[in-house]
């Protein structure tokens, strides 16, 4: 059987994890390859490959396994009952499993038991113990249980399979935890077409009983820009700071006003360093009419910011230097042009028919013309400051 076949067959049919990988944890390399010795008396120098044998895994790393398939077992078979298992529960034998391989690591959290949100600072810095099998296990009995404050901190702190992907965009979208798809969109490296596409629908016509936890998302978005606003009137921070401040300050004003909240949602996706270049353009094309037209609404309020406020641009320091970390999911008005663009190409015999498509378009004529003329002179700008550069350096 070829790989392709191989690969086709087990996506055919997906199997429940029932059992944990022999080898669950990223082992210590050092022991191990100390341990090795050639399998041949005299090697050969000069090959490539020498034999070895000798292959050991560390007294520590063999303990932290059987503690995880002996977790697995047990959280596996509480799942099996989950009206006899709370979130209690859940947390009671999570945060014993990463104390104890903690200790066998010798890394301390230097937080109190007794601290509140002491389990996802567990996460944080144990979790790496856990293994992959693991953290797949434990994100399941959370979206069971519905613990969404662990769910947050498996996607934060990267404890997310690639594999668990679609299962939890899909659930996360079915219980309306608008704040979580978000984090989703920040944190996941490499959104498939189903993820995307599941994301985009939700966002554009958001379903009855999703507005709720978009409150958050707004919430967040107007904490930044206050922040922002605050660093910028503040008369201390000088020289580049002060200049970043005022910069974020526009950004971020503009990105939080006159949006709705699932367009602020909105930000994350169009901002993403991730979006393929094919799977975002297929996902665009299976949306229908009415999710493509708030798209064009959205796109359309963006390109007239930019173009009342021609000021704003990207600004990347802020979140380092300001910790103004919204300025990084501010979406460019380039990737607001490349959009529409694709909006175009895939729905354009479709979008021409369409009398209030054509009066939108009307309304945003004027300002990507004015956008037009204004990057034109830019360009003008450039080349003479490129020409007088040049002609200091040869003067």
């Amino acid at each position: 059987m070829s790989l392709l076949e191989l690969v086709t067959k087990a996506a055919a049919n997906p199997k429940t994890l029932t059992a944990p990988s022999t080898y669950p944890i990223i082992l210590n390399p050092e022991d191990s390859l100390l341990s090795l010795n050639p399998n041949v008396e005299n090697p050969d120098p000069n090959s490539l490959v020498v034999p070895v044998s000798g292959f050991q895994i560390s007294q520590t790393d063999s303990e932290i396994i059987d503690s995880a398939n002996k977790f697995f077992k047990k959280l596996k078979r509480k799942l099996k009952n989950p009206s006899s298992f709370n979130t209690d529960d859940l947390i009671g034998i999570l945060s014993s499993f990463l104390e104890k391989n903690g200790k066998k690591v010798d890394v301390s959290v230097g937080v109190d038991p007794s601290t509140e949100g002491y389990t996802r600072v567990l996460i944080e810095k144990l979790g790496f113990l856990m293994g992959r099998d693991v953290s797949e296990l434990v994100l399941e009995a959370c979206l069971v249980l519905g613990n969404w404050e662990l769910v947050e901190a498996l996607i934060v702190n990267g404890h997310v399979a690639h594999s668990s992907y679609s299962n939890l965009v899909s659930v996360l979208v079915e219980k309306r935890r608008s704040d979580l798809v978000c984090l989703c969109i920040k944190h996941f490296t490499d959104l498939g077409s189903s993820e995307l596409l599941c994301i985009l629908k939700y966002f554009l016509l958001p379903p009855r009983g999703a507005y709720s936890s978009m409150v958050a998302v707004r919430k967040g978005w107007e904490s930044q820009a206050k922040l922002a606003i605050e660093k910028a009137s503040n008369k201390d921070l000088k020289g580049k700071k002060s200049h970043v401040a005022k910069e974020a300050a526009v950004l971020l004003v503009i990105a939080h006003d006159e949006f709705l909240a699932s367009e602020l949602c909105l930000h994350y996706l169009l901002s993403s360093p991730n979006l393929d270049d094919v799977i975002f353009p297929y996902s665009i094309s299976k949306l229908n009419g009415e999710e493509i037209m708030s798209l064009i609404r959205y796109l359309g309020k963006w390109l007239k910011k930019y173009e009342r406020f021609p000021q704003a641009g990207p600004c990347p320091k802020a979140s380092s230097m300001l910790g103004l970390k919204a300025c990084d999911s501010v979406p460019t008005l380039e990737a607001v042009v490349k959009c529409f663009g694709l909006v175009l190409n895939e729905h354009f015999s479709s979008l021409v028919l369409n009398l209030e498509f054509r009066e939108e378009l009307r309304s945003m004529k004027a300002v990507v013309t004015s956008l037009a003329l204004e990057a034109r002179l830019c360009c003008s700008v450039a080349n003479v400051v490129e020409d007088l550069r040049a002609e200091a350096e040869s003067a």
